[in-house]
């Protein structure tokens, strides 16, 4: 049987006491968003490239997009990510500052031109590694809620045990590593150098973890006080795989259009492993010390250190995207995408998910999210900007809960040889409520997010 995790990363849930780490319905949410890694040029363009195509990020989005290009490249990104969260819980603020540097993308496109007399004239085969989603971030949470939960001693000897009931503060500590990442196998054709037509098959490989550690101190009014240590950990692997398929029709020169679909991730074995376990009711690692004993209570004395292991599955939203696209010759371009995700429909199995998955039904919403890019070029010399608008699937979200990102750009053409820079800044805000069970509010999260970008495109 499935063991008992619960509480929300980025929703409030209440269901068992004494527990932080994330519940099953949480991580399924997780492992089923994704962050904006791609070339520069489609990073500084919001992303906006399922009517456009001719870059091989957009493989992502629409495949038909890669018979676009005009020869065979290859491109490679880094970017380094800058994050900034500030925690705040009950009026007091706390911020926490990371960097970290990743291989964003790393992909090829072998363009092909019919060799016999045919309404296909040519064809296109690419090849990408993205980084999906970078799960890595910190935070901490200091404050008094006033609500003091851990009240008892589990080695005292007192009659009446003592009570100790005063909150003075409680500290969480917060740390997430890993990440998810693609391998996209994609085939594109152009007929009569209108339709352009493409489908891919997609492999994703899961690497998470969460370690959070939540203290609290607290007295029983007459000088006597608790210090309570709770530590939990979760590491989590699995692959996936996904199918998408999508085309592109242009209308005339200046304008085209075009309509692609992503199958659902499937991710037929995640593998747990943690230490949250049903353990003197505390659920994980705790060390609970009191002012009128020597005597620590540790629940891992004599290296019992608790694991438990499960292997579940899950089924992510599916993706339509529509886009369109006014190009302006050879000076410019304007794109327009609008993606729709099925949250609803979010699935977990391989045991009793019936709580889960009512969740995904009834508490979160599909949502709408729109990218917009511009791109305007002055010779060999390219200046491009972006905005992005990501609706939050919680129904009771905030709009300040909704993703927003603008970028911006630029690139250097040198003939088989380019160089790409771009910058983004998203932020959103987010509840983390770490003590579900108890009427205690959550933790407010301001998430923002820098990212720069830097890509090498080499014609092949």
């Amino acid at each position: 049987m499935k063991k008992i995790i619960t509480l929300a990363v980025l929703f409030a849930v209440t269901l068992t006491s004494y527990s932080q780490s994330l519940g099953y319905q949480d991580l399924a949410l997780l492992f089923s968003q994704d962050d904006l890694n791609g070339t520069a040029r489609f990073n500084a363009m919001g992303g906006a490239f399922g009517a456009l195509g001719g870059d091989i990020s957009a493989i992502n989005v629409n495949p038909a997009g890669l018979a676009i290009f005009n020869n065979s490249a290859f491109t490679a990104s880094f970017n380094t990510r800058n994050s900034d969260i500030t925690a705040t819980y009950f009026d007091n603020a706390v911020n926490s500052q990371d960097q970290f540097f990743n291989l964003a993308q790393a992909g090829a496109v072998l363009v092909f031109d019919s060799s016999r007399k045919s309404d296909w004239t040519k064809f296109a085969i690419g090849f990408n590694y993205r980084l999906t989603k970078d799960f890595r971030d910190s935070f901490s949470a200091i404050g008094n809620s006033g609500v003091a939960t851990f009240r008892d001693f589990p080695l005292d000897n007192n009659v009446p045990t003592i009570d100790y009931n005063v909150a003075e503060e409680q500290q969480f500590f917060n740390n997430y590593n890993g990440d998810l990442t693609e391998f996209n196998l994609a085939f594109s054709g152009v007929h009569l150098n209108k339709f352009y037509l493409g489908g891919g098959l997609n492999f994703f490989n899961l690497n998470f973890s969460q370690q959070a550690t939540l203290v609290e101190f607290n007295n029983d009014g007459n000088g006597n006080t608790l210090d309570a240590n709770l530590y939990q950990e979760n590491f989590t692997n699995g692959s996936g795989v996904s199918l998408n398929a999508g085309f592109i029709y242009k209308v005339s020169k200046n304008f085209r259009f075009g309509v692609a679909y992503e199958t659902p991730r499937w991710f037929t074995e995640v593998i747990e492993d943690s230490n949250i376990v049903d353990n003197d009711g505390f659920q994980g690692d705790t060390e609970i010390r009191v002012s009128n004993s020597p005597v620590i209570y540790d629940n891992i004395t004599g290296n019992n250190f608790f694991s438990n292991s499960f292997i579940y599955r899950f089924k992510t939203p599916s993706k339509l995207t529509s886009s369109a696209a006014f190009i302006f010759g050879k000076n410019g371009l304007l794109s327009l995408d609008y993606v729709y995700r099925n949250f609803n429909n979010i699935r977990l199995s391989n045991d009793d998910f019936s709580g889960e998955n009512d969740f995904f039904q009834n508490e979160l919403r599909n949502t709408h999210s729109f990218n917009l890019g511009t791109e305007w070029r002055l010779d060999r010399f390219s200046i491009r900007g972006g905005y992005r608008l990501e609706q939050s699937p919680d129904i009771l979200a905030l709009d300040t809960d909704n993703l927003q990102a603008y970028s911006f750009g630029g690139g250097y053409n040198f003939g088989n040889f380019k160089l790409d820079f771009a910058y983004s800044n998203n932020n959103r805000t987010a509840p983390y409520n770490f003590y579900p069970g108890f009427n205690v509010a959550s933790a407010n999260l301001n998430i923002d997010n820098r990212v720069f970008t830097a890509s090498v495109t080499i014609s092949l």
